[in-house]
């Protein structure tokens, strides 16, 4: 596929010059991290997650893919599966400095970069020919460099929208086979007249927001590709998902989709959760854990300088239950005492007699710059905020383990944050922190 400047969907109507989004999304990056700092793991099944009986997998090598494993998918099952794989615990602050690395090379090329997650992003080149040259070839130079300076490899998908690049760069992608991986194209592009055909021969299940549960509704509809879906007619479709739903799902399957790339685009949630070796059945049993995550959510808001406006717990249960509880605050807040308060109101409200398998907090409405403003049940707000920036100021100069609840600071099994590098996401350590166990 190359380069066309005129005409087509996804956008393009009344652009003198064409429209182009690039995604970057790394090649099983987590794995590929690991394989990268203990190259005699090359060629072997590589897992990377919890090791223990309630381990889930955060990510797989292509050769463990093979076998059937994925990620999210519990440990025990994985070694059922790739009984040879060898299962390595994350390392989430590495694999933040070498996103870090892959950031700062995509900003080369626009200011205009959207992270996605750890090991994914958006572009936006429109308008850059004259600098770059040519997108498609800017995709390929910018993919070798990437496996040049960091020994990685992405996949590169190019297209008039920010949908058509993210199913271009999965089309680039290779495939797990028990023989060994077979290489993608590495990049792909469809220009504005080619999205039709791109799209249609496509499961609708690859459009965004398309989940299980909506696949299934299309489904008895008759609906399985997404040229099946621009065929059934709209009024089928809001019967199923209203009409703003129905609108938009269409749109998409025609191409179009005139979302900006945004840069530094704020997080939808920051979230720590943690999975306990046994079932826990008391409040008091959990109060250190939510405690220490409360902490670490807080503190992520701080350094990502924004605030929030409800504050959240997860509960899954011995017998895989999930429950969440939300509540939305007064007024925006960034202060651990808040999140922690809320966090153990919402905590007991629930029954926990039938022991607790994993707990998280969370916070979402998040905002930049949005006023912490004092609550007059908490006269002692000024306080707790000079203490916050204090215990920030201790762990920036000697680490984050210089400080904290006293439980925290013994327990080594102590929760982590898991969300994204800056402000962006979204849930546990996952390299797809929005599609993994976010709250």
């Amino acid at each position: 596929m190359s380069a066309e400047p005129h005409g087509g969907p996804a956008g393009q109507r009344g652009r003198t010059t064409p429209r182009w989004v690039l995604h970057a999304d790394m090649d099983c990056f987590f794995a590929a991290v690991e394989v990268l700092r203990r190259p005699e793991l090359a060629g072997r099944p590589v897992l990377v997650g919890g090791d223990g009986r309630r381990g889930v997998v955060a990510a797989a090598s292509y050769e463990a893919r093979a076998t059937g494993v994925g990620s999210a998918m519990a440990m025990t099952e994985a070694m059922r599966r790739c009984p040879v794989a060898v299962v390595l615990p994350g390392d989430h602050d590495h694999y933040r400095e070498v996103s870090g690395r892959l950031m700062a090379i995509l900003r080369e090329l626009s200011p205009l970069v959207e992270p996605l997650s750890l090991d994914e992003a958006f572009v936006e080149l429109t308008g850059s020919e004259r600098r770059l040259g040519d997108p498609i070839v800017t995709a390929a130079r910018l993919r070798q460099r990437i496996h040049d300076e960091m020994g990685l490899w992405a996949s590169v998908g190019l297209g008039p929208n920010k949908t058509i690049a993210k199913l271009a760069s999965e089309a680039a992608k290779p495939s797990a086979d028990p023989r060994g991986p077979i290489p993608g194209p590495g990049v792909v592009a469809v220009r504005p007249d080619e999205v039709i055909g791109f799209l249609e021969r496509m499961p609708v299940r690859a459009l965004p927001g398309v989940g299980p549960v909506a696949g299934e509704k299309l489904g008895r509809l008759g609906v399985r590709t997404i040229a099946e879906l621009t065929e059934v007619g709209e009024g089928a479709v809001r019967r199923l998902f209203g009409a703003a739903g129905a609108r938009q799902l269409i749109a998409l399957a025609k191409g179009d989709d005139p979302r900006p790339v945004i840069a530094d685009a704020p997080a939808k949630s920051i979230s720590s959760e943690r999975t306990f070796p046994t079932d826990r059945f008391a409040v008091g049993e959990l109060s250190a854990d939510l405690a220490a995550m409360s902490d670490h959510v807080a503190e992520r808001l701080r350094a990502a300088g924004v605030t929030a406006t409800t504050v959240q717990i997860k509960v899954r249960y011995g017998d895989f239950r999930t429950l969440t509880r939300a509540q939305r605050l007064d007024a925006p807040t960034d202060a651990t005492v808040t999140v922690r308060e809320v966090a153990s109101a919402l905590l007991d409200q629930l029954d926990l007699s039938v022991g607790v398998r994993l707990l998280g907090v969370g916070t979402t409405g998040l905002a930049r710059g949005a006023p912490a403003q004092l609550r007059l049940d908490r006269l002692s707000d000024d306080d707790d905020r000079t203490l916050d920036r204090t215990v920030d100021d201790v762990r920036r100069r000697f680490g984050r383990d210089a400080i904290g609840p006293t439980r925290l600071v013994e327990d080594p099994a102590a929760p982590r944050v898991v969300s994204g590098p800056g402000v962006r996401d979204h849930g546990a350590l996952n390299e797809k922190g929005v599609n993994g166990a976010a709250l």
